[in-house]
């Protein structure tokens, strides 16, 4: 077991469980990173753990909104349980989209998009989108206030935003929050229902990688996998509860500002990276 490799995932974890939930694209920063401190591992390993360390992330919101996501807590009246099951039939009716259409490109996207160029130009994009749609929004008084006040139009609405998210550095919270707002969401239920659609769409990408690569890798790997799980599990807490406060008292235009910036500063990397090699 490598003692560098070690240090890298646990970058890596670090850099999924910030992202994942912030909308500045969690698979673009794990590209761009890995880019510069070189995962020493096969190609193989390497695209289904950029993926599957997701499922990390995607255990914080299971943790954090248990409760509320439970149709079956013993501690619920029958209206409370009812809720839970409505709201867990809108998520999955949002998540059909991306689900049918990522398993249908999802070998062409890895072949073709998977790289700093795309990840840097939808950064600066959807950077755009973000000032435009918040500039919008500045003295808007949103429709739906809470994810249970979200409708099945609505949510399958949000649900075809999530489509663009198949590109890299899209950001599928970036693009389900966007989606939300601009159909009358609140910051935070438009957040927190993203929240929700990561669960179903990353269990499902990730079981769709394990399913290609299989998991016939060496304990070593095996090791860093969970490792990456573990470290963006704990991360991701921290970044759910981070941007659910911030968002109480701020809008998402840092995160606009923050995107352009760091879509400035791949491309010239990379610019100058082909002109140096």
């Amino acid at each position: 077991m490598n003692f560098v490799e070690i240090l890298k995932v646990i970058v890596l974890g670090i850099v999924e469980g910030f992202t994942e939930w912030l909308p500045i694209s969690s698979t673009g920063h794990m590209i761009l990173v890995d880019e510069i401190i070189h995962l020493n591992q096969p190609s193989d390993f390497k695209n289904m753990f950029l993926v599957v360390i997701q499922l990390g992330a995607i255990m914080a919101v299971v943790v954090l909104y248990f409760d509320k996501l439970n149709p079956f807590s013993r501690g619920k009246k029958p209206a409370q349980k009812q809720a839970a099951l409505v709201l867990w039939s809108k998520i999955v009716l949002a998540c059909i989209p991306a689900a049918v259409i990522g398993f249908l490109v999802d070998d062409i996207l890895e072949e073709y998009l998977m790289n700093g160029y795309v990840v840097a130009a939808t950064l600066i994009i959807y950077g755009v989108l973000f000032l435009v749609i918040e500039n919008r929004n500045q003295y808007k008084s949103f429709e739906v206030r809470k994810t249970a006040d979200i409708s099945y139009q609505t949510a399958l609405s949000i649900g075809l935003f999530q489509l663009l998210a198949l590109v890299p550095g899209t950001s599928r919270s970036g693009a389900t929050i966007l989606g939300a707002m601009i159909l009358g969401c609140s910051r935070a239920a438009s957040a927190e229902f993203s929240f929700f659609l990561g669960i179903p769409i990353m269990f499902g990408a990730s079981f769709l990688k394990i399913i290609k690569y299989g998991l016939n890798f060496t304990g070593s790997q095996i090791f860093y996998l969970l490792l990456g799980m573990v470290i963006a599990f704990v991360v991701s807490v921290y970044a759910i509860r981070f941007l659910m406060e911030y968002i109480r008292h701020h809008d998402f235009k840092f995160f606009g500002y923050y995107r352009i910036i760091l879509g400035a500063v791949v491309f010239i990397y990379f610019i100058v990276t082909a002109l140096v090699g």
